[in-house]
């Protein structure tokens, strides 16, 4: 197996200015091909320490994949200083030149002169064109090792990669192909959800290993085989064991999200849902309709903070929020049925709790009420996240309690 290094270059990542997402995207890419990350590095616009750092890499693996440092100003130094260590000249590419020109002229714009050095490139290497801007990538190899050199902003970076370095990768340095699935869970934790597959999580190929992510938890099974084909055939027994095992908590394979999840249920089912929130302030809806094709099922959302507004614009008794409170079942039930009334939607999905951090004894932050109301009828759970004073994950949470009853729901007609 061929191992790689990631190193990212830019002041701005130390400093914490930007949130590095590229090496998580490459360690994700890289895995697929069968290429084995054993170290991530981050180095600052300093040639001095990008030079050791990327001496230090080259030591210990066959790849090194450096990320930013390729734009048009004094600090960009990534390509000088790989081309001044591995030995390579720097010539200027004509063509390349008219493309990056070609680019500034689309958007009705001069070439600043600080971009010429853009279409300097080595005489001898692989050269990557940028499909989404002006600084090319490329690739040095030399005494059997490969440094490739990839512009920052990530979708530049990501596109290159998928257009061009990936086949390059493939040609030359893939031994294999790794395929990873992703079962993905809502309501149980994830030491749970390891004791119930405990016996699984020793295999070699595939490998099983939990995870846990925002209040959800998912297992990751991964195969590693001479083909796709071949991966995907040890890994469909393994999968499908492991989600019969987990049953009912079980909202995806391979699924993005659980708002995408229930998108595609309310599609095929062709049923429409309005909310109505009230604690978690439109969370619910916001996710929803991130979903491409939402508007073909969602119908509306309100925001009834107030007991005042819970009563004028979804009809809740006085006498409910008098004698239960906001934060109950009898008010989510009734939150459900005059969102569902006010609509025409399908089905009627409300949310009332308490975010935090105040709270009393009877309703700590945390605790929220779901309702739904259908044809069938209105139902309404209890929910608590058990965090007294995480205000945003308590709010994030609850809206993922929301779409889980709601896909349970719709699961049961």
């Amino acid at each position: 197996m061929f191992t790689c290094e990631l190193c990212s270059v830019g002041t701005e990542l130390l400093l914490g200015d930007i949130l590095n997402t590229n090496a998580q995207y490459l360690s994700r890419e890289l895995a697929a091909l069968g290429i084995a990350v054993l170290h991530q590095g981050t180095v600052g616009d300093n040639p001095q320490r990008l030079a050791d750092e990327l001496s230090a890499s080259l030591k210990r693996s066959d790849i090194v994949i450096l990320t930013g440092g390729l734009g048009p100003t004094a600090d960009d130094i990534t390509k000088e200083v790989c081309c001044e260590l591995l030995g390579f000249q720097l010539v200027r590419d004509e063509s390349i030149l008219r493309s990056i020109a070609a680019h500034f002229q689309k958007r009705g714009s001069v070439m600043p002169a600080s971009n010429l050095k853009q279409a300097d490139v080595p005489a001898s290497g692989t050269v990557f064109e940028n499909t989404r801007g002006t600084a090319p990538g490329m690739a040095l190899e030399k005494d059997g090792k490969c440094v490739i050199l990839l512009p920052g902003p990530p979708k530049e970076m990501s596109a290159m990669f998928d257009i061009s370095v990936r086949p390059f990768l493939l040609n030359k340095y893939a031994d294999g192909v790794i395929v990873s699935r992703s079962i993905r869970t809502f309501g149980i934790g994830e030491s749970a959800m390891a004791e119930r597959i405990a016996d699984m999580l020793d295999g070699e190929n595939p490998t099983v290993a939990p995870y846990a992510k925002e209040g959800e938890a998912l297992v990751r099974v991964t195969a590693k085989a001479e083909s796709a084909e071949a991966a995907h055939a040890l890994l469909a027994p393994v999968v499908s064991e492991i989600t019969a095992r987990l049953g009912e908590f079980v909202y995806g394979i391979d699924a993005g999200s659980l708002q995408e999840t229930v998108v595609k249920l309310l599609l095929e089912k062709k049923l429409k849902a309005a909310f109505a929130e009230s604690c978690t302030a439109g969370y619910v809806a916001k996710r929803l309709t991130e979903i491409p094709g939402a508007s073909e099922v969602f119908d509306c959302g309100v925001v009834t903070y107030s007991n005042a507004m819970k009563v004028k614009l979804l009809g809740v008794s006085e006498q409910t929020l008098r004698e239960h409170g906001a934060v109950s079942e009898q008010t989510a039930r009734e939150m459900a049925e005059g969102v569902r009334a006010v609509s025409g939607a399908d089905v009627g999905v409300s949310v009332t709790g308490v975010a935090g951090p105040g709270a009393s004894e009877k309703k700590p932050a945390g605790l929220s009420y779901i309702g739904i109301c259908g044809k069938e009828g209105t139902f309404a759970v209890r929910f608590e996240t058990g965090r007294e004073h995480d205000r945003e994950y308590n709010r994030y949470v609850t809206s993922s309690k929301a779409l889980d009853v709601l896909r349970r729901y719709i699961n049961s007609l």
